[in-house]
């Protein structure tokens, strides 16, 4: 018997997990001074921070898994896992110490999620579902699917893919596509 649901890959970083905010509380924490979230508009995530600590935190161990759960994320993912069947995606060879840490953090705060349904690879475009929620255009550009792109201070001004701005906006369009 075929699996007659649909297939959809969610990102991890910026899209189920707040990385965003995790950079400015250990800049915070190390420094001593809270860098706006407007830092990280229009530009890559790697420049959002001064003296160059976007790179140095995502090679330092803890820093994935202390990253919060985005706002709406866990309800939202729940709900979609009643009629999709929800893959959890990471570009975490980018960085390898990252995978455990990864796969620690979904245990923690997505334990619906089986570990079947965990793909922490390097390259997204191998990834085949229905559709795909990422915050970085070079995955979605590649995507084969419906690409939906999660709003991120990088991704701004960005209009070649279907926009949601938050897991609320995510769920609404999901049901709608459902009921087209």
């Amino acid at each position: 018997m075929t699996n007659s649901r649909k297939t959809i890959a969610i990102d991890m970083d910026g899209v189920i997990a707040d990385t965003i905010s995790n950079f400015i509380t250990w800049y915070e924490r190390e420094v001593g001074v809270r860098i706006p979230l407007q830092a990280f508009e229009g530009k890559p995530e790697a420049e959002g921070l001064p003296d160059n600590a976007v790179s140095r935190y995502v090679v330092t161990p803890g820093f994935f898994r202390s990253v919060p759960v985005m706002e709406g994320a866990k309800e939202a993912v729940l709900e979609i896992s009643k009629t999709f069947d929800v893959y959890i995606v990471s570009a975490a060879m980018e960085f390898p110490q990252s995978l455990f840490e990864k796969y620690e953090w979904l245990r923690e705060h997505f334990p619906f999620i089986s570990w079947k349904n965990i793909i922490l690879c390097g390259d997204k475009s191998i990834i085949g579902t229905d559709y795909i929620i990422d915050d970085h255009v070079k995955n979605l550009d590649t995507f084969k699917g419906k690409a939906l792109m999660f709003s991120a201070g990088h991704n701004i001004g960005i209009d070649r893919h279907a926009r949601v701005n938050n897991w609320k906006e995510v769920i609404s369009f999901l049901k709608a596509e459902a009921n087209s």
